[in-house]
Parts: structure tokens; sequence; C-alpha cells
């Protein structure tokens, strides 16, 4: 009997062994397919002995463990940006300016030359990806990365998301120390945070604080579809923090700090991080896609408030109230109807459009979800099937494309505005996007245009005709509504 268990056990050993090592042999091989960031991260923890949490000494409490575990993540960017020399304009300019004028307002801006910028960056996996803001990189000519320990880098941008004022960054090395993900949705207001970067190029920095808000909308990013609901913190954020980490106490990243709130531009208390979750899906979406694929609802919503809910004889003051829907868009197709107050997506509660928008950024097209509404004073729940943006038909016309070309906005004057500024006409620079004026002049929105190429120009109309007229370079001459003097701007076409 005895030999008999004997042999049953060494059998249950063998077996056992042959189990373990086909295991081991399945993984070591490179089967496992890394499809996102947050499986990057792990593989790299076990990979590569990177420690996850580990508590601080018992009744011990400080950032000693925060800062240690996520300096060595944060990197130093510099960037360059070549700064367009203006004396590349035809000789005629001259003669329109005399040597005088030409010397008093454009000589200053004829010598070439490059603009560094300093900035932050969080590496997010040990493989050479980096995460930062889409400002920082946008412009760029060319970017080095440089790590915690002063190696130095050439950096290749992956992808960018200026509706996110995301950018996602590739170095070539390996084994790299990261930060590993936390979770942005668990955070709350009155929790303690590290911001981790480089601030007026000092290398490294850490500085505490407290979450003071979250959600936050603050109107900074300017593309058509933005996404903002930041978390609003009070540690210590500057120029040179763009890009850098925002951690919890356990060193996790929770955020990527994007923009300050200042009347000084400095440091006034206010703070502004991208939520993490965001970054996720985000940065997943460049590396997979090149582009990130974001679904859509396709509603007109607000915030809900005290009148909104009386109007509706509801007692839900918070949540988002559906204004209006869009034909065809998912919400249509889904039977949502304007007045619906949106509570819920999924598990997450929304209270504001803000927390709307952002949960709802975190879906591909396709995706499906399950909204919780109420509708005539009683909770529905409805399922929707995300959609890919609709977007509004443009006709393209040689003047849009000149608009375009440009990188500007404009607009006639009212009537009102010219009694005010004594003016027969002219034509308003509403907005200064990329493109050749933005690129090579210094002129600033609200400038107004009274004449192109010294004849005067009344309206959008003759503004477009004289450019198209223009067969070598452009000089417009205008005004600054409350500020003196008239003002030129030249550029070539």
């Amino acid at each position: 009997m005895k030999k008999l268990l004997l042999i049953l056990m060494a059998a249950c050993l063998l077996l056992a062994g042959c189990h373990g090592q086909a295991r081991k042999s399945a993984v070591l091989s490179g089967k496992t397919t890394v499809t996102t960031f947050e499986e990057k991260q792990q593989q790299g923890i076990k990979n590569e002995g990177q420690l996850s949490f580990n508590p601080s000494v018992p009744g011990v409490f400080n950032f000693r463990y925060a800062a240690k575990k996520a300096t060595p993540g944060v990197v130093h960017i510099k960037s360059s940006v070549s700064v367009k020399a203006q004396n590349n304009m035809p000789d005629f300019f001259k003669d329109f300016f005399g040597d005088e004028l030409w010397r008093r307002y454009f000589r200053q801006q004829d010598d070439v030359g490059v603009r560094m910028g300093s900035a932050s960056g969080v590496i997010v996996s040990n493989d050479g990806y980096i995460v930062t803001n889409y400002h920082v990189v946008s412009d760029a000519d060319s970017i080095e990365v440089i790590l915690h320990d002063q190696r130095s880098y050439k950096a290749g941008i992956v992808g960018t998301d200026p509706a996110t004022d995301l950018a996602l960054l590739k170095i070539d090395e390996q084994k790299l120390e990261f930060i590993e993900f936390g979770n942005s949705d668990s955070v709350e207001v009155g929790d303690l945070v590290l911001a981790v970067g480089n601030p007026f190029n000092l290398a490294s920095t850490v500085t505490a604080g407290i979450v003071s808000a979250k959600a936050r909308n603050i109107n900074i990013i300017s593309d058509k579809s933005a996404i903002e609901s930041f978390i609003q913190t009070d540690a210590a954020v500057n120029p040179g923090n763009s890009g850098g980490a925002l951690v919890d106490i356990n060193g996790k990243l929770i955020g990527i700090n994007a923009a300050i709130s200042t009347p000084t531009g400095v440091y006034a208390g206010y703070a502004f991080a991208i939520p993490v979750e965001i970054v996720k899906k985000t940065i997943d979406d460049l590396l997979r896609y090149g582009k990130v694929m974001r679904g859509y609802l396709g509603i007109i919503i607000s915030d809900m408030n005290g009148a909104k809910a009386k109007m509706l004889g509801i007692a839900n003051t918070t949540g988002v109230m559906v204004d209006s829907i869009q034909q065809t868009s998912a919400a249509a197709k889904a039977g949502i109807l304007p007045k619906d107050v949106i509570t819920k997506v999924g598990l997450h509660e929304v209270e504001t459009a803000t927390q709307l928008r952002e949960v709802i950024a975190r879906y591909k097209p396709g995706e499906k979800l399950q909204l919780t509404l109420i509708r005539n004073g009683k909770e529905k729940m409805i399922e929707v099937t995300l959609m890919p943006e609709q977007l509004p038909s443009e006709t393209v016309t040689p003047s849009t494309e000149l608009l375009k070309k440009l990188g500007v906005g404009i607009a006639n004057l009212s009537a009102k505005e010219k009694e005010m500024l004594h003016l027969a006409g002219g034509v308003k620079i509403t907005t200064i996007n990329d493109g050749t004026i933005g690129r090579t002049t210094q002129m600033q929105e609200g400038f107004i245009v009274t004449k192109v190429n010294r004849k005067p120009v009344n309206n959008t109309d003759e503004f477009i005709r004289s450019l198209q007229d223009s067969k070598e370079g452009v000089l417009l001459e205008g005004i600054y509504p409350g500020i003196s003097g008239i003002y030129y701007y030249a550029f070539g076409l």
C-alpha cells in the first residue's frame, strides 16, 4: 500500500511539473499579444521586475515613495521651432513701404532663427513610448527627450490628438522606467497629489497639493471637437510642467498636466491635468490606428439646474439635459428625445455636460452604451450604439481655400463698429489658425483690415477679390480697436 501511494505521489509531481513548464514556455515564446498600454505596463512589471505599489513605513506619512517612484518616469522635452523669416518677400514690398517704414515695421523680423521650447513628458511603457501635450510638439521641427539620468534621444511623433491636447512620442530605447497607470475615476476632491515636471528648465521638480475639483472645462483647447474635463489641483505648476505627471500618493499616474489659470503667467493656485482614463484611450488609439477613434451621441446638451428641473417637473437638479438632437445620429436612432435628462452612462454617474463628454470620449464608434435618463419624471434605460462624428458638409470654393491657406476667419464690420471706429468699411480678422498669416506675421485676432496693397477694402468680398488679384505678395494695412496707430503686415501667397 505504501509503495502504491509513493508511485501516485511521484506521478502527480511529474504531471504538475510538466504542466507548469508548458505554461512558462508559452509565455516565453511571446505568443501573448499586447494590445493596450495598460497591458504593456503589466507585462513590463512582470518581465523587468519593476515593482508595483510598496507602502511606506507604517505610521509614517510623507511623499518620498510617490516621488521616488514617479520621478524616473518623467522626461524633459526640448523642442525646436524654426522662426520663418520675412525677408523672403518680393522686392516690390520695399517700394510700397519705402526704406524707413520697411526698417521700422519689418527688419526686426528678418533674421532666421530657432525658437526653443521646454516641457515635460511621461514614459508610459518600458520600450520608449512617451505621452505629452499636443501643444508641446505641434509646431516642432525636432524633439529631444532627456531622461532622468540625463541620457538624451531624438523622438518621433507617433500621433497627436488636438481635441484632448495629447501627443504620443517614441524614442529608440528599451528597459525604461515608466509610471504605472492609476485610476482618475476613483480620485476625489481633497486627495493628495504630486505634480512632477520641469518648470523653468528645472529638471525633475516635484510639488504637492490636493485635488481641488474634477471635470473642469476652462475652454482652453481651440479644436472644434475639444474634450475638456480637467482635474484641478493646487499643486504648483508652471511653464515647463506641460506634459508632466500628476500622480497619487502611491506614485501612480492619474493625469497629464496641461494648463494653469493665472493673471500673471506663473503659478497662482490653479492647475489642470487631463485625466488618465482619457489619456489611456487616446494613446492606445494613436498607437493602434494613428488617430483617435471617438464615438459620438450626436446631441447638444447643457447642465441641469433648479430652473430646468422646475420646468420639467422633476426633482433632479443634477444631470445633463438634451437640448437638441442631430438627425440620423446615434441618439436619434436610439430614441433619445429633447428634454431627456441623462444621469448615467453605464455605471458612471454624470452630473454635468463636461462629465458626459469625458465618459463618451472613452468609447469608439460601434460600441454600445446603456444610458440612464429621466423622461416625463420617470427613469428609463436606453441602449445606444455610438457613431462617428457627423460633420456638416462644407462647400469648397476658391475663397474658402484661400482663407484656409491663410489660416484666418473674417467678418464684415457692423454698422455700430463702423460708427465707433469712424470707418467707412473694413474687414475684421476673427480667428487666426495654422496658416500663412499665423506663421509669418505677428497679427492678432481683432485686427481690422482697411487696405490691401494700398487699396481700400470695405467688406469681405472686396477683401477676397484683392487677395486673389495679388500676383507676388500681399500688404495688409489696418488698425486694432482701442489702440492708436496703423499696423502693416506683409506676406507672400
